[in-house]
């Protein structure tokens, strides 16, 4: 497995079946220009078999830390470890931009996401609701 930071919204649409949704390329090309915007992709060969994508918050009394805002990995490629060498790769990269800190929310039940976690050095620390505003 390689990981490598992503370059292009050409690399996004490839990668588009780890996505929720249909990948635009004019939304890709905004997140990957935007400054503090990171998403790094796993291949096996030539094939992308996951993603993590993070954004850099800045506030004025805390400084600033990287929200983790997506992983995902293609089922044939999970429990292999691709996960946790993803999230690490965010990891060292906040580390490197000088974040204090790293956040993820994870939904309730979500046991195979928060074991990944886990197992790359995140802690629950049990403090934590998402209150959430539908704008669509």
């Amino acid at each position: 497995m390689e990981l490598r930071r992503a370059a292009t919204a050409l690399e996004l649409t490839a990668a588009e079946y780890l996505f929720d949704s249909p990948v635009r390329p004019e939304w890709a090309r905004r997140f990957l220009e935007a400054q503090g915007h990171h998403l790094f992709l796993a291949y096996e060969g030539e094939v992308p078999v996951g993603f993590v994508s993070g954004v850099e918050t800045v506030h004025p009394d805390k400084g600033t830390e990287m929200f983790l805002y997506e992983l995902a990995v293609a089922e044939p490629f999970r429990r292999r470890g691709t996960g946790r060498a993803l999230v690490r790769e965010l990891a060292a990269l906040a580390r490197e931009r000088g974040c204090y800190g790293m956040w993820v929310g994870v939904d309730r039940g979500n046991d195979i996401a928060l074991a990944t976690y886990r197992s790359a050095g995140g802690e629950d620390d049990g403090s934590c609701t998402v209150m959430t505003w539908d704008f669509g």
